[in-house]
Order: C-alpha cells, then structure tokens, then sequence
C-alpha cells in the first residue's frame, strides 16, 4: 500500500522521531510506514489521518 506520509511529515517540518512522539511509535515504526515495508493498524492510520487533518483514504492508497 503506497501512502503520503513521508510527504505530509516533511510538509509540517517533523522529523520521523518527533512524528512518532506525536503517534506514540517509534521512528522506526515512522520510516516503516513511509518506505511501504509495514501497513499501519486501524487505528494507527487514523491518529496519522487525523495528526495531518485528512482521511485514511487520502493518505493511504491500495495498489490494484
């Protein structure tokens, strides 16, 4: 699954560390996300949603 948090993060000025203190994960979780190597939780992609005032399905993006 693709998704736009690398550039959503980069956007706000946050660095993968301080997003994951925001989110309660650690960086490593962040760049995990971002490189497409770890499909968040529900309820992990929500706080993410939520974090960038967005929706899951603007952020994340099922590859077909």
């Amino acid at each position: 699954m693709r998704n736009d948090v690398r550039e959503l993060r980069l956007a706000a000025g946050l660095s993968q560390r301080e997003l994951g203190e925001v989110l309660q994960v650690s960086r490593q979780t962040v760049n995990s996300i971002e490189t497409g190597r770890y499909d968040p939780s529900l309820p992990l992609a929500i706080a993410i949603a939520r974090h960038f005032h967005s929706t899951v399905e603007e952020i994340f993006h099922v590859d077909n």
